[in-house]
């Protein structure tokens, strides 16, 4: 998990996560897992249901707010993302494809 960056102390970013991942994210501590990645942005990627499914597996709740590449995240997905952290339980872990829009979206959801 070197290539995640921890934004406050319950709040982790980074890249695309693996099915094979998500049991390891639990016993790493995560009670939430938020995807800000849109599915089929590139081959092969796991769908957002998918993940959601595996982390409900293990016991983590799971919310997906795609937000689309290089563009800024939509006042829907910041208010989602308001009422995410205000609802789920963390620790959490938001990905995308390197981190950075979950970052974003976690950035303008906390400046409120």
């Amino acid at each position: 998990m070197s290539t995640f960056r921890k934004l406050s102390e319950n709040f982790i970013v980074g890249p695309q996560i693996s099915l094979d991942d998500v049991p390891a994210i639990q016993e790493a501590g995560f009670k939430t897992i938020i995807c800000t990645r849109p599915d089929a942005e590139d081959p092969g990627q796991p769908t957002a249901q998918e993940i959601g499914e595996a982390a409900a597996a293990v016991g983590l709740s799971f919310i997906s707010i795609p937000v689309q590449a290089g563009q800024a995240p939509s006042s829907d997905a910041v208010i989602e993302m308001q009422e995410a952290l205000n609802t789920l339980p963390g620790p959490v872990l938001c990905y995308c494809r390197s981190g950075n829009r979950a970052g974003q979206l976690w950035t303008l959801a906390t400046q409120g």
